[in-house]
């Protein structure tokens, strides 16, 4: 998949900048190495894999002009990669980098900048998701009030 995309001028690297782009915070480096492994390990996802070579099909062989407004499918792709890698509150990320088009997604067609946006989307909301570790919640309280 990396070099199908590579082929299409869709790097790691620019997407890695894409997503960074919109991201407000401390500790860049840091978020961006860890972004860079949750990427990798979904690029290497079959299902991920499956919905991005939809968008590369539908781009090579689905001639539209530009990005037609009665076209929803591309936005659907979006819509479940997004959702499938981050969840359900992935879709708000998704919708951010859809309208906000940052980095390599105002340069693409229509089926690949909601599909590579998708991505980055739900590999954001993956990085960025609570885990139990960060959470300040001490468990001993809260078994003793159940």
């Amino acid at each position: 998949m990396i070099d199908e995309l590579n082929s299409k001028g869709i790097t790691l690297e620019k997407m890695l900048d894409t997503a960074m782009e919109l991201y407000i915070g401390d500790n860049r480096k840091s978020i961006r190495k860890r972004l860079r492994d949750i990427m990798l390990l979904y690029l290497g996802d079959v299902n991920v894999q499956a919905l991005i070579k939809a968008a590369l099909l539908l781009e090579e062989n689905l001639i539209i002009k530009e990005d037609p407004v009665e076209l929803v499918a591309d936005e659907l792709i979006g819509i479940d990669i997004a959702e499938y890698i981050g969840g359900k509150m992935a879709l708000f990320n998704f919708f951010y980098y859809d309208t906000k088009k940052p980095g390599i997604l105002k340069e693409l067609p229509p089926f690949l900048d909601d599909a590579i946006g998708g991505f980055i989307a739900g590999c954001m909301t993956k990085l960025l998701e609570p885990m139990p570790s960060n959470l300040d919640i001490d468990s001993r309280k809260i078994m003793k009030k159940k």
